[in-house]
């Protein structure tokens, strides 16, 4: 048994064995988990692709005379964003878009630029045109604002992700006979292909299924700065049935995340454009597993062999919320480049990226050997089956049928 407390001691000293999520499987193969418990210190897990649900807020400060945002109409490189908390406060959504976007009137629309391209550009330092009009008031006289932000002037740039590091997902296919677009990519028709979304034995929430080590308060690699875990993430569904190692066999977890987007980097926020469907944010994210038994260090050798997901129709079931499989498939199969559905020989790809996942793997590594990164301990667990939580399934809303 090991401790964060003890485990930093070590990182401190620059004593603390930390290897990937990648590397830990090979280790315990050799090595045996109970060694390797005693042995390392620190997993890093990482994933990288795109996260919808994610956005920033910014305090841009006061002009002269003073303006109030809320309730006013404000754009930021013709880009709406959400004004309502107060005078000067903004929040940009990663898949809002121009009002002169022509949307999916021209099928498929192409989706050149949103809100996930506007933080890219905000995090690599470009100017970017912020434009206001509001109503007047006595202490907020200013009706109109055009002028250029850049992320070294404004008060504050906060990363904030309501839904990200989706805990295993769905293999996408379509069984219609016409092309569809989606946000898991361009889908050929009658099986043509099948596409999945993660990183699978490097993902973080898949080296740590029960949840054990990540909780509120963790801090992780965000963006390529440091960020830490906010909350359980929206549609957090840990009871989903599970694998004997723990690993849920359908999306089941997320996380919340919020950093300083003053100290992010540009290559690990990627503003994204998806054919038919809309844009959105390719994020990276990094969580160090500290190995405090040799439980922990068990469920992060668990391999793509092991991982498996449900293949889901995207042309009727997925849409019309009707829930069915077309089977079940693990990561290595799907990694192979082709899967059997139905009979067929169907080719996947990944919409994820696992050669980036591994590289921020290797960031935060390389942080936590240099004594750069500390480990923190969690300040509450994220709801789950061995969290001591009630939680109840997710469920879609009757009354929106």
């Amino acid at each position: 048994m090991k401790t964060i407390k003890e485990i930093n001691e070590k990182i401190k000293k620059g004593n603390a064995v930390v290897v990937t999520a990648e590397e830990v499987i090979e280790l315990v193969q050799k090595k045996g988990a109970k060694i390797c418990a005693q042995e390392v210190d620190v997993v890093t897990a990482a994933t990288f692709g795109p996260m919808c649900s994610s956005g920033a807020y910014f305090n841009i400060g006061h002009s002269k005379p003073r303006i109030k945002l809320g309730g006013g109409i404000c754009t930021l490189n013709d880009v709406p964003v959400y004004a309502g908390f107060a005078a000067v406060d903004i929040f940009l959504g990663a898949t809002a878009v121009p009002d002169s976007d022509p949307l999916n009137k021209v099928f498929p629309g192409e989706f050149k630029y949103g809100g996930g391209h506007v933080i890219h550009e905000i995090v690599a330092g470009h100017d970017v045109r912020l434009i206001a009009t509001t109503y007047g008031t006595d202490c907020y006289p200013r009706k109109k604002l055009e002028t250029t932000i850049n992320i070294k002037d404004i008060n504050e740039a906060v990363l904030f992700n309501i839904r990200n590091c989706y805990q295993n997902y769905n293999v996408a296919v379509n069984l219609s006979d016409k092309i569809i677009y989606t946000y898991m990519g361009v889908l050929k028709p009658n099986l043509g292909n099948a596409n999945y979304c993660s990183a699978g034995q490097l993902s973080p929430l898949l080296k740590d299924p029960y949840y054990k080590t990540i909780g509120v308060g963790s801090k992780i690699f965000l963006g390529g700065g440091i960020g830490f875990v906010a909350w359980h993430g929206t549609q957090h569904n840990p009871i989903v049935p599970r694998k004997e190692c723990g690993v849920p066999q359908a999306p089941a977890g997320t996380l919340a995340v919020i950093g300083d987007l003053k100290q992010m980097k540009a290559d690990w926020l990627v503003g994204v454009s998806m054919l038919g469907y809309g844009v959105t944010l390719n994020v990276g994210i990094g969580v160090p597993i500290p190995v405090l038994d040799e439980q922990t260090i068990k469920y992060s050798a668990i391999k793509d062999e092991e991982i498996y997901t449900q293949i889901v129709d995207y042309s009727k079931n997925y849409p019309h919320c009707i829930p069915d499989s077309l089977g079940e498939v693990n990561y290595a199969q799907l990694k192979s480049g082709k899967i059997k559905i139905l009979g067929k020989e169907v080719p996947t790809g990944n919409i994820s990226s696992y050669p980036k996942a591994r590289e921020i793997a290797e960031e935060l590594k390389s942080w936590i050997k240099k004594g750069e990164f500390l480990l923190t301990e969690p300040v509450a667990p994220l709801p789950g089956a061995e969290s001591g939580y009630t939680v109840k399934p997710l469920k879609e809303n009757p009354s929106l049928a």
